[in-house]
């Protein structure tokens, strides 16, 4: 195998899967809550080269150095920074000032039901009034349970510690959680994407509580910059084209040996 030729190879299939990255994020730029990926890369190992069978050393294995075959995908990250805020005026719209998630009770397809945690503060009132999310999972309150309201009472107010009153009674306190996160800040080792736009905590993680401020009538916005993911993207598609013509450089220095091996001199 030509060196060159994987080592570009390998660097398409690297900036291949940052646009994929990119374009998922401007995908969700309209997408309450949604937190902006980002995609690292890494260098394969130095290997030791060998030369086998070298006749001018009566065919003794000789070194010829170090050589790297390329880049890989690394891992992928999640920026967690906050987004801004649009006023909806709906009382049931919710918004964290600070980090932090509200607790979801998840159900899958097959009934199995577990917590997940979001930014996305878009509820609503089911028929029996249950908060919910926009797919029917239920919100949980401080101590895990459903938040059940009165669809007939009167005005409903949601203070900043999510105290939910009606009628002047204080009826329930809606839960956030946080998490610990990595030294950059930016990030958690222990929470992985699940769905659309939801969390779950693996092994390792480490709820700590959450100092976030609940504003009602209000939804936080993606996080991510359209302007910021096109010139990425611009980059990108000038580093992918940059392999594309080494591995057409390579395949034109190939092609006179390919074509004229075994041909009479």
């Amino acid at each position: 195998m030509v060196k060159g030729l994987y080592t570009a190879y390998s660097g398409m299939i690297n900036e291949q899967h940052r646009m994929d990255t990119l374009t998922n994020n401007l995908a969700n730029v309209n997408t309450t809550g949604y937190k902006k990926e980002g995609a690292t890369s890494q260098s394969f190992k130095d290997a030791l080269a060998y030369k086998i069978k070298d006749k001018s050393v009566y065919n003794l294995t000789q070194r010829m150095g170090t050589m790297n075959p390329g880049v890989k995908i690394g891992e992928n990250y999640n920026d967690f920074s906050e987004g801004a805020f649009r006023e909806t005026e709906n009382t049931f719209d919710l918004a964290l000032s600070d980090s932090g998630f509200f607790e979801i009770e998840f159900t899958d397809k097959a009934g199995n039901t577990s917590v997940k945690y979001t930014r996305d503060g878009a509820f609503t009132l089911n028929i029996n009034g249950a908060l919910v999310t926009k797919d029917g999972d239920y919100v949980l309150d401080v101590a895990g349970n459903h938040i059940n309201l009165d669809v007939n009472a009167g005005d409903t107010t949601i203070d900043r510690q999510g105290y939910i009153y009606q009628g002047g009674n204080m009826v329930a306190q809606i839960g956030t959680t946080d998490f610990e996160r990595n030294a950059s800040g930016l990030d958690y080792d222990y929470l992985v994407k699940y769905g659309e736009n939801m969390y779950e905590a693996v092994d390792g993680a480490v709820e700590v509580p959450s100092g976030a401020s609940i504003y009602s009538g209000y939804l936080e916005q993606s996080n991510v910059s359209p302007v910021s993911e096109m010139v990425e993207m611009i980059a990108v598609t000038r580093q992918y084209e940059a392999n594309q013509r080494i591995i057409n450089t390579i395949n034109d220095t190939l092609e006179p040996t390919v074509n004229n091996l075994g041909r009479p001199v």
